[in-house]
């Protein structure tokens, strides 16, 4: 599997650090983050983005501006066509991280946004079709581990993202790590005593 440095096509930051309201706000709307995520690919016009999403294009430019307003997208190139300059969308940065959140309303929209949810529900003709491949395990481990583990899986991500295009279907990489209730054995010491 070869990996394309140059996706997107466009320069970006890796990391944006999210914690106002206005950009949470912004990434809580289900469109918006399909446009964001849209933008992982290449840059892109309202026009481009309308389609792919099979929106009209005046709601695909509204909620464009709300993210240019957020800080979340810019433009990052244009072209003249005939008498009119086109923009090309960017996001800021490849991943956007939610911050430290002090206010409750910004806990609340923060709340409403679970990737694994939305990937559970794209995933359910797949799972139907069994053509889902998942897993999901469950370890007892530090916070030290967690940090570390999950910066790989983000290293992951942007690897898959990285894929160059090519093919008839999209597919979706979801991952996640959360605390849980679920048992676990007791450490082995414990258990002679």
């Amino acid at each position: 599997m070869s990996v394309n440095q140059r996706i997107p096509d466009y320069d970006l930051d890796d990391l944006l650090v999210v914690t106002a309201p206005e950009q949470l706000r912004a990434l809580a709307d289900p469109l918006r983050g399909t446009l964001l995520e849209l933008l992982l690919e290449r840059a892109a016009t309202v026009n481009e983005m309308a389609r792919a999403v099979d929106r009209p294009k005046s709601s695909v430019a509204y909620h464009v501006n709300q993210l240019v307003d957020a800080g979340l997208l810019r433009v990052v190139r244009t072209r003249r066509v005939r008498a009119i300059e086109e923009r090309f969308y960017g996001r800021v940065a490849r991943t956007f991280y939610v911050g430290a959140l002090h206010r409750p309303e910004d806990k609340q929209v923060v709340a409403r946004i679970n990737g694994l949810a939305e990937a559970a529900a794209e995933a359910a003709a797949a799972h139907a079709a069994d053509e889902l491949r998942c897993t999901l395990v469950h370890a007892r481990i530090p916070i030290e581990d967690v940090r570390e583990f999950w910066a790989e899986v983000q290293a992951l991500a942007r690897k898959f993202a990285q894929i160059p295009r090519a093919g008839d279907q999209v597919y979706g990489f979801a991952a996640g790590l959360y605390p849980t209730d679920a048992p676990s054995l007791p450490d082995a010491a414990d258990e002679r005593d």
